[in-house]
């Protein structure tokens, strides 16, 4: 309640509704100016204030819509892109079936914390999706590199990158991103689609 009268209703940050897929509402200090932004860059905003204020507070790898989760048992879900305000059960599970499908269900993944570095690649995720749905794929291609070097152990961030490298020409590009994510991941279906995307490669 009271990050959503502090950062909702005194400062006035919401989500960018009109103006959604903007670079601004992904420039966290673009961000902090115009007080508008996307959910996962707002919600970095509201975790770091209630971090500061010695509350545990994490952002949620929630279905297209990153929410705010505070406290560790006993929790509450915050909504920073509608002004802070409180989600319900009821409220998510019908956020998750609008962006999932009609049967849905509220994965524990989607209540579980997500790690900094976690959110930060979300965040820059939505980066190198607006660039590259822009036509500039040099941009994209920078965003993709960098977020390798930030999150070198996240497998999707290598399969990521590779596909891109690879859709660009870029053969052993391609081919080195995948050999880091087959060394970080032992999950048969990444796995499978790595090696299958090297055997192409190779041919």
């Amino acid at each position: 309640a009271a990050l959503k009268q502090v950062l909702g209703e005194e400062f006035g940050f919401i989500g960018d509704s009109t103006g959604y897929g903007a670079p601004v509402n992904a420039d966290m200090i673009r961000v902090l100016d115009r007080r508008q932004g996307l959910p996962v860059s707002l919600s970095i905003l509201y975790v770091a204030a209630a971090r500061r204020m010695g509350w545990q507070a994490w952002a949620l790898n929630t279905p297209g819509h990153v929410l705010v989760r505070l406290g560790q048992e006993r929790f509450l879900l915050l909504d920073p892109f509608h002004g802070g305000k409180a989600i319900s059960r009821t409220a998510l599970e019908a956020m998750v079936r609008g962006f999932v499908g009609p049967g849905a269900e509220v994965r524990p993944e989607y209540l579980a914390p997500v790690p900094n570095r976690g959110v930060l690649v979300r965040l820059l995720t939505n980066q190198a999706s607006r660039a590259l749905q822009g036509g500039d794929t040099h941009r994209g291609l920078a965003i993709h590199q960098r977020m390798a070097r930030i999150a070198p152990e996240f497998p999707d961030v290598w399969w990521a990158l590779a596909q891109l490298q690879a859709r660009l020409g870029d053969r052993e590009g391609a081919r080195a991103s995948l050999l880091a994510m087959l060394e970080i991941t032992r999950d048969e279906e990444r796995r499978r689609a790595a090696t299958e995307l090297l055997e192409r490669l190779a041919s």
